[in-house]
């Protein structure tokens, strides 16, 4: 996946029990964050800070997801609990975290091994990666992600 590729097509369930494509967004700019895991400090504050600027982002025509392996209940539980007003995608079968990028090896305390990579992606009206952030940085990154979309 590059900068100037045409998105990867997903079709995944979200929080409140209905389902969410990459069609859904034609003719619009949308923005992915994929984060680790519900409910965790960091996670928590990039959701936040999404959720925060959300009326910028629909003031510059972009649309918001977030996107974690988390099954459906943990997202509307984390959702419900931080009044989270992004809508959040679960995939539990790792398919488009693959496609996306945003699956791979990680470490900690010297051990190895698979989950998200913190990263986000702007795609434009017409279904092309305008930008990919990869190991995102959370504090600041939602006002950088703003500032891309409303530029584009």
């Amino acid at each position: 996946m590059a900068e100037g590729a045409t998105a990867p097509s997903f079709r995944l369930p979200r929080d409140g029990g209905s389902t969410v494509s990459l069609g859904d967004f034609a003719g619009r700019k949308l923005v992915l964050f994929f984060y680790p895991r519900a409910d965790t400090p960091g996670c928590t504050k990039e959701a936040i800070d999404f959720t925060r600027l959300s009326d910028a982002f629909a003031e510059s025509q972009t649309a918001v997801l977030g996107v974690s392996a988390d099954p459906p209940k943990a997202q509307e539980a984390f959702r419900n609990k931080h009044r989270l007003s992004v809508p959040l995608v679960s995939d539990e079968r790792h398919e488009m975290l693959q496609a996306y990028g945003a699956w791979g090896e990680k470490s900690m305390y010297g051990r190895i091994f698979q989950g998200i990579l913190r990263t986000t992606v702007l795609i434009d009206a017409d279904g092309r990666i305008i930008r990919i952030w990869r190991n995102v940085r959370v504090d600041g990154h939602a006002d950088e992600v703003l500032a891309a979309a409303q530029a584009a």
